[in-house]
């Protein structure tokens, strides 16, 4: 897969690793990391990495059903996404994560929900397809 033309590029700089500082070059992401509780840091005031990709990817998927209920002529009132990004060691060697996407679209008959549900993460979302093939990926309709 090839992108035939970019359309915006985010850029942000991280100094001191998962225990570090991140910020964008426009300024307006500028936060401090700090490794969780879970992986044996401090935990406290400060996001991480897994957080970072939680809030992506959960914006990213819900503007993809947005935009193939438009496609499909299907009102949303109150759509959400909530994703859990895991992290945990991987065989044979280093770190890998796991996703649970948590979609609410309510008010929309079931079969309705999971065809435009079903079809954001097959055909519209790219952290869908960047994730496809490497990452655990599960979706739920809640």
């Amino acid at each position: 897969m090839s992108i035939s033309k970019i359309l915006y590029t985010a850029t942000a700089t991280v100094t001191g690793g998962r225990e570090g500082h991140a910020k964008s070059d426009d300024g307006v992401l500028d936060l401090q990391l700090v490794v969780p509780k879970g992986l044996g840091g401090p935990g406290g005031a400060g996001s991480n990495p897994e957080q970072l990709f939680a809030a992506g990817y959960a914006a990213c998927f819900e503007g993809a059903v947005r935009f193939v209920a438009r496609q499909q002529g299907v009102a949303l009132k109150d759509a959400s996404v909530t994703a859990h990004v895991g992290i945990g060691p991987r065989e044979p060697t280093g770190f890998g994560i796991a996703v649970k996407l948590d979609v609410s679209l309510p008010g929309l008959d079931r079969a309705v929900a999971q065809e435009l549900v079903d079809t954001a993460h097959r055909d519209i979302c790219p952290y869908s397809h960047a994730t496809r093939g490497n990452v655990d990926v599960q979706i739920a309709l809640v």
